[in-house]
């Protein structure tokens, strides 16, 4: 082996680095160092629209419109084409039915069926069977094929749902009411009998 063989291993000899020569070497400005301040800490980020600290575009510009968006419900829709399929003549349809029939999606912690959203039937489809509907929220096309197929909807008042309809008493007209009660009463008739007999007695 020769002296002029000898050689540095790969790697063992670096250039320099050449800091603060430009911003076209790569290593101007800070010199690799990086920023100062905010943009030198961690978590050291801005918002999307953040316009440093003053008044940022989105508040600046004044509201206009309203939106009920937060008050939006939402439903699980149920066709009345869907109920055709899994339902047999004379079947009650609530949301125990509709769950067991995998047509609606429910919770069972607690034992009992509950549905993760209302559920709302609509119309859409043909009705042939004759079936009892306990849901509150049924569009009008639905119930109008459901009575027309013989079936039962319930009326709803308010939040609860109650059974069908029933029919208003008669209201009796006022002559009615009038010949019902007596003309004068038992007791008036008497106090005013009795100052009458002893006014014929003092004159006997």
């Amino acid at each position: 082996m020769h002296d002029f063989n000898l050689r540095a291993p790969e790697g063992a000899n670096k250039k320099k680095k050449v800091l603060g020569r430009g911003t076209a070497s790569g290593r101007g400005t800070t010199s690799g160092k990086g920023n100062k301040g905010q943009q030198a800490r961690s978590g050291g980020k801005t918002y999307v629209g953040f316009e440093g600290g003053q008044m940022p575009l989105y508040r600046r510009l004044p509201y206009r419109g309203f939106s009920n968006i937060r008050f939006k419900k939402y439903f699980q829709i149920v066709n009345l084409s869907d109920i055709e399929k899994r339902f047999n003549d004379g079947e009650t349809v609530d949301e125990t039915t509709l769950y067991d029939k995998r047509l609606i999606k429910a919770s069972t912690k607690s034992g009992t069926v509950k549905a993760t959203l209302p559920v709302k039937i609509l119309g859409n489809g043909v009705l042939s069977k004759k079936l009892v509907f306990n849901i509150k929220a049924i569009s009008a096309s639905a119930r109008e094929k459901i009575t027309k197929a013989g079936g039962q909807v319930p009326v709803v008042t308010g939040a609860t749902v109650v059974g069908p309809k029933a029919a208003k008493p008669a209201v009796k007209p006022a002559a009615a009411k009038a010949a019902e009660k007596p003309a004068v009463k038992p007791a008036a008739a008497e106090a005013a009998a009795k100052p009458a007999a002893e006014e014929a007695e003092k004159t006997e």
